[in-house]
């Protein structure tokens, strides 16, 4: 695996380098041949939290984990670890139900499938659909929208965009600021 590791409001050691190549670079031996596209570690400070995100571009999937505690070996142990189950989910999805060269080809098989099992059952109950909402979406503008979606208390609001006639999100960032998704 390539790593393109970068620091944000932190000065980048070459310990902190090494360990998170190290610790990241233990996920190879889940798949059949090593990634070729580069592994994106970027590794942030903020308010005194220290955030590792990673991002694993591979042919039909993009494995992607963020993980922030207040030791940063802590979060690249962290992320490490979600990205596992990221993982090994993936691989257990592709052998149930796809049975397709695709995405099964990428994984190998050399870890314990028992372990797998049990991941996937717990990762089968975060993906029940509990409950079903419909509504009008009144057409408003941007600001109209964050402030109804502060107003009902969601980190979230859908609605139709007045200006642009099509469906947009809004969404409370981490840091505190709002984001706006849009179809293209």
């Amino acid at each position: 695996m390539n790593f393109a590791i970068r620091g944000q409001n932190l000065l980048l050691t070459d310990a902190l380098k090494d360990y998170a190549s190290k610790k990241i670079g233990r996920l190879e031996r889940y798949f059949e041949a090593p990634p070729t596209a580069d592994v994106h570690i970027t590794l942030s400070v903020a308010k005194n939290m220290q955030t590792v995100e990673v991002t694993i571009p591979l042919p039909g999937v993009l494995l992607r984990a963020e993980e922030r505690s207040e030791d940063m070996y802590a979060s690249i142990d962290l992320v490490a670890e979600k990205l596992e189950r990221q993982i090994r989910k993936h691989k257990t999805k592709a052998n149930r139900k796809f049975r397709h060269d695709g995405i099964r080809s990428l994984f190998s098989d050399s870890y314990d499938s028992s372990t797998a099992v049990r991941y996937l059952d717990e990762e089968d109950d975060d993906l029940e659909l509990v409950r079903t909402k419909r509504f009008n979406l009144k057409p408003m503008d941007v600001e109209e929208a964050i402030l109804q979606m502060n107003m009902v208390g969601h980190s979230f609001f859908v609605f139709a965009n007045a200006d642009s006639k099509q469906v947009n999100v809004v969404y409370r960032r981490n840091d505190g600021k709002y984001g706006l998704i849009e179809p293209n």
